[in-house]
């Protein structure tokens, strides 16, 4: 640990820090040092005030007409207008709606036929399992079905072969944080006559993300992690402009249609982007979505992406400086250009040693295998609030602090 390094000291680069007027646009609890980002990230101040103007005014006075006088119809479009320049994306590559897993089972299905004679879904045996099983799901549903194959994260583009139609991988692994080279995994899929569908549920919204001049395929992503959408905020999903009048979702609901409000009774998908749309918008969580993304504006995306670069090399030189003596070992890459927004920590005891934190106003999250997950997010967290969650971790361990049998207990939400 360098001797500059203080509490003192950080103190001092959080006023400095460009990113530090966007804390105020959040509403976080007194007290409480808020690291799981990757799971549910807190609400946005602006979004009270929004979900009461739509409950109470546009739904409680207006009532159907809000369709058409406050635009509900053309929420997803709008939502999908401020989260494509987040992904390095154009507004009419973006959809929004639906779960990132049902949106992940409508891109499979749409790619598959694009690369016609090709079976395999190739994928890291790290990946999210939800990932794992809507690929598996479709395989069910197929004549013939499709090969799920499954390598080590490094391996994927050797894997690459003949048979491989979709590349389905996160962009930043929910475990360890380690982020994935997309340009060049990309650049190896369509060497070797593939698509990739990427999984940017971890890292949109806490780095910039260039799906655009990477050349890539096809995403989905989640708004309820570090968009702070809520929880069970609608997700995206994003098709290149290429690809689009091609590519045919397996759900052809009627937002999907070309004329919705024809009501034919054959379905003629819309031209775009849009045929992925499928069920009624959902009013409430894209209001909330909506107002949640205003928290980036003007906010630069290289400096977002330092920020998190700098708090994640100074927790962990706190932690290992720390802590390293009490059995905990870095899990996430050393070398941040190949970490997303997140560090992971492994402890024998990491599900009791996160429950103490908890309890203590330290809140990360865990996973199965004695992960200790922190995430990064930028517009809120300071480079204090590492020092002093570090200073929390290193008295749970050193005081055995988590040897309690409460702290073991599991509880179903972690």
């Amino acid at each position: 640990m360098t001797s500059q390094l203080t509490r003192e000291n950080l103190v001092r680069r959080d006023r400095r820090d460009p990113l530090a007027s966007c804390r105020e646009l959040f509403e976080l609890p007194d007290g409480l040092l808020y690291f799981d980002g990757n799971s549910l990230g807190p609400p946005p101040r602006a979004v009270h005030a929004r979900l009461a103007e739509v409950t109470a005014r546009q739904w409680g006075e207006d009532l159907i007409r809000s369709w058409n006088v406050h635009g509900w119809i053309d929420l997803p479009r709008r939502v999908a207008a401020k989260i494509a320049p987040l992904l390095g994306a154009q507004d009419d590559e973006i959809a929004v709606g639906d779960s990132t897993s049902v949106n992940l089972f409508k891109l499979l299905a749409a790619a598959l036929p694009l690369r016609p004679g090709r079976r395999t879904v190739l994928s890291e045996d790290g990946q999210f399992p939800t990932d794992l099983y809507m690929a598996q799901g479709l395989g069910e549903l197929l004549d013939g079905g499709l090969r799920q194959r499954l390598v080590p994260v490094g391996d994927l583009a050797a894997a690459l072969d003949d048979d491989v139609a979709v590349v389905c991988t996160s962009h930043v692994q929910f475990k360890s944080g380690r982020l994935v080279d997309m340009a060049a995994l990309t650049r190896a899929a369509h060497q070797a006559g593939a698509l990739v569908l990427w999984d940017l549920s971890h890292s949109a919204g806490a780095m910039g993300v260039d799906l655009g001049g990477c050349g890539a395929d096809l995403a989905v992503g989640c708004g309820y992690k570090f968009l702070n959408g809520g929880p069970g905020a609608p997700a995206f999903l994003y098709v290149a402009r290429r690809h689009q009048e091609a590519a045919r979702s397996p759900l052809q609901g009627w937002m999907g249609h070309a004329d919705p409000f024809a009501f034919d009774l054959g379905y003629r998908p819309a031209s775009g982007v849009g045929r992925f749309l499928c069920g009624t918008p959902p009013v409430l969580s894209l209001a909330a979505l909506d107002a949640a993304l205003d928290v980036f504006d003007g906010v630069d995306l290289e400096a977002l992406r330092r920020k998190s670069l700098e708090l994640g090399e100074l927790l962990i030189e706190l932690v290992l400086g720390g802590c390293g003596g009490f059995g905990v070992e870095l899990l996430s890459p050393r070398d941040g250009a190949l970490r997303g927004s997140q560090v992971s920590f492994l402890h024998p005891e990491g599900y009791a040693v996160v429950q103490a934190l908890i309890d203590r106003g330290v809140v990360p999250d865990f996973r199965e295998g004695g992960v200790m997950r922190f995430g990064l997010t930028p517009l809120y967290l300071r480079y204090v609030d590492v020092w002093d969650a570090a200073e929390v971790l290193r008295d749970v361990l050193a005081t055995r602090a988590w040897d309690e049998p409460r702290y073991r207990q599991r509880k179903k939400v972690t």
